[in-house]
C-alpha cells in the first residue's frame, strides 16, 4: 500500500465504521441523547430549576414525563438540562486532556531522559484511583463542575500520552519512515506526512473510549457530591438525589439512569466499531 493509499484508508476507516452496525447504533445513540439536549426548551416546557405548585413527587403524567422530584421540580426537565451539562464536560474535558497527553507523548519520544521523565510522572498520576483523586482535589479547590473537569483532564493525559508514545515509536521504524529521513525530509515534515496520519485511528478509538469514562466520571463525582452542585442538574446529581425518593417517584432514577447508559454504551459501541475498523484496514 502506498503512502497516499494509507492516508486515505486512514481517513476513511472512521466513516465506514460508523455506517453500519455497532458504530451506527452507538452513533444513533449519541445524537438521539445530544439532541435531547439541544432541544431541551422544546421538550419541555418547564424550567429545571424552577417548583412547580402543588407537584410535590407526582408520577409521570402527559404534563411530566417522568414525574417531579422532592423539590417540586420537573425530572424530564432536569434530565434533559443534565444532558447538556455532562456533554459539555466530556467535550471541553477529553479534548483538552488527549492534546495535552499527546504533545506530552510526543516530546517523550526525542529523548531517552525525557521519555523516562515522562513515562514516571505518568505512573504517578495512574497511581491515585480517579475518585481519590477527586476528593483531594475538591478539598482543596471545593466541589463543582470545575473539579470534574480537572479530574477527567489529569485522567486522560497519561492514557493519550502513552497511546501517542507507543504509536510513534512504532511507525517511526517503519522502512517509508527511514527512506524519508534519508532523503533529507526534516523532523516536523516526517512527523506531519507520514506519523501523525497513522497514529490517528488509534487516538479516535481512545478518544470514544475516554468520553465513555468522562460521563462516568461526572456521574460519580456527582453522586457522591463533589461534582455539579445542585441546583444545577447533572446526570450524578440527579440518581444521588433519587436515592431517598426511590418508593414515591422511581422515575427520578429510571430518567437519568437511562440517559447515562446510553451516553455510555454509545460512545463504547463507537470505539469498537472505530478498533475493528482499524484492524480490518
Amino acid at each position: 500500500m502506498t503512502d497516499t493509499e494509507t492516508s486515505v484508508a486512514v481517513r476513511d476507516s472512521p466513516l465506514r465504521a460508523l455506517r453500519g452496525g455497532q458504530g451506527l447504533v452507538g452513533a444513533l445513540l449519541i445524537v438521539v441523547v445530544t439532541l435531547a439536549g439541544l432541544f431541551a426548551t422544546v421538550l419541555s416546557s418547564y424550567d429545571p430549576l424552577t417548583q412547580v405548585p402543588g407537584a410535590n413527587l407526582v408520577g409521570p403524567s402527559a404534563q411530566h414525563w417522568l414525574g417531579t422530584d422532592h423539590l417540586n421540580r420537573d425530572v424530564a426537565a432536569r434530565v434533559l438540562a443534565g444532558i447538556r451539562i455532562d456533554l459539555l464536560i466530556a467535550f471541553l474535558a477529553v479534548p483538552v486532556g488527549a492534546v495535552i497527553g499527546a504533545l506530552v507523548g510526543l516530546a517523550a519520544t526525542v529523548h531517552p531522559v525525557a521519555d523516562v521523565t515522562v513515562q514516571r510522572l505518568f505512573d504517578l498520576i495512574l497511581a491515585f484511583p480517579t475518585l481519590i483523586f477527586g476528593i483531594a482535589l475538591a478539598a482543596i479547590t471545593g466541589p463543582g463542575w470545575h473539579a470534574v473537569v480537572i479530574v477527567i483532564i489529569a485522567a486522560e493525559i497519561p492514557i493519550f500520552g502513552r497511546q501517542i508514545r507507543t504509536a510513534v515509536l512504532a511507525v517511526r521504524e517503519q522502512p517509508f519512515v527511514e527512506a524519508s529521513e534519508v532523503i533529507g525530509a526534516d523532523t516536523w515534515w516526517t512527523l506531519r506526512k507520514h506519523v501523525l496520519p497513522n497514529v490517528l485511528e488509534p487516538l479516535a478509538v481512545q478518544f470514544a473510549l475516554s468520553l465513555s469514562m468522562a460521563v462516568i466520571i461526572e456521574g460519580a463525582m456527582s453522586f457522591i457530591g463533589i461534582g455539579v452542585l445542585p441546583p444545577q442538574p447533572s446526570l450524578g446529581g440527579l440518581i444521588a438525589a433519587s436515592i431517598s425518593n426511590l418508593d414515591a417517584n422511581p422515575w427520578m432514577a429510571i430518567g437519568p439512569l437511562v440517559v447515562v447508559a446510553a451516553l455510555t454504551l454509545g460512545f463504547l459501541l463507537i470505539a469498537q466499531a472505530l478498533g475493528r475498523a482499524r484492524r480490518l484496514a
